[in-house]
């Protein structure tokens, strides 16, 4: 039955990013309204979705690859309903439609079995460590999306007739620009309360804070990216195109660090590729 709700919520998260092709392929401002309320009912089918994994494996859905990987995707287009209220911006919406489409792809092509929890996730900091952890990629996950509009925008002035859906580069590399800021900003603190409670976890059950395993490394690592860049915006008033181009280097650290890790290295975390 999950899986069932899953696919549903596949398919109308692709409805909407047609919908959205559609209003900037064939210059409809109008039909921008449609793909959103799609996209809110493809998280409310995720939505659903996730809760009946949850009741059906009688543990929240964040014990493998496949279930938290959902439950990021679930994330961004959430984090996104928040930024979307706050600055209204037109490209946020299909854009989250075109990369949580990635992402759920990506989820197919996983293990969906349902299996009891090993031992080592027999414990409710399942759900604090790894939710805040994936939220806080989702969170990156649109820094990086921001970023990689700012660094394809196409130069130059949009013919008249375009510019509802396809505004000229000044105002469009501004905006873009604060968005990696403030979703950078919220990625890095969900990083940060995610790895200490990760590490207050492992003291309880391995009797160590710190281990130095492979996922607790990489995850050093890809926090120290994000604070550099941070620092960097801050101190060195980084912005447009090199701050784009850091938010997409620590996005690839993100990345290895969630995927790489698992199934290139071997450790404590080593379950989390089941």
């Amino acid at each position: 039955m999950n899986m069932t709700v899953f696919n549903a919520s596949f398919a109308a998260y692709g409805a909407s990013l047609v919908v959205f092709a559609g209003a900037y392929l064939f210059v409809k401002p109008g039909w921008r309204t449609g793909g959103r309320w799609l996209l809110a009912f493809a998280w409310l089918l995720q939505t659903a979705f996730l809760v009946l994994r949850w009741k059906e494996a009688g543990h929240a859905p964040l014990a493998n690859q496949f279930e938290s990987l959902a439950s990021m995707s679930w994330g961004l287009t959430g984090i996104s309903f928040f930024f979307q209220r706050k600055e209204n911006e037109a490209w946020l919406a299909p854009g989250v439609s075109a990369l949580t489409i990635v992402l759920l792809g990506v989820c197919a092509l996983l293990d969906a079995a349902m299996s009891p929890l090993v031992p080592a996730l027999q414990s409710d900091w399942l759900l604090l460590h790894v939710a805040v952890i994936m939220f806080g990629y989702s969170a990156l996950a649109l820094s990086f999306l921001a970023s990689v509009l700012i660094l394809a925008w196409p130069k130059g002035a949009r013919p008249p007739e375009a510019q509802s859906v396809l505004p000229s580069t000044e105002g469009v590399t501004a905006a873009l620009d604060r968005f990696n800021e403030r979703s950078m900003g919220l990625g890095y603190l969900l990083l940060t309360a995610g790895i200490i409670l990760g590490a207050v976890w492992a003291n309880e059950a391995w009797g160590s804070y710190w281990s130095w395993d492979p996922k607790e490394t990489w995850s050093l690592i890809t926090w120290l990216v994000y604070t550099a860049g941070l620092h960097l915006r801050r101190t060195h008033r980084w912005q447009g195109r090199r701050m784009a181009w850091l938010s997409v280097a620590g996005f690839v650290f993100v990345l290895f660090t969630y995927f790489g890790v698992n199934y290139l290295m071997s450790g404590l975390h080593s379950y989390a590729n089941s």
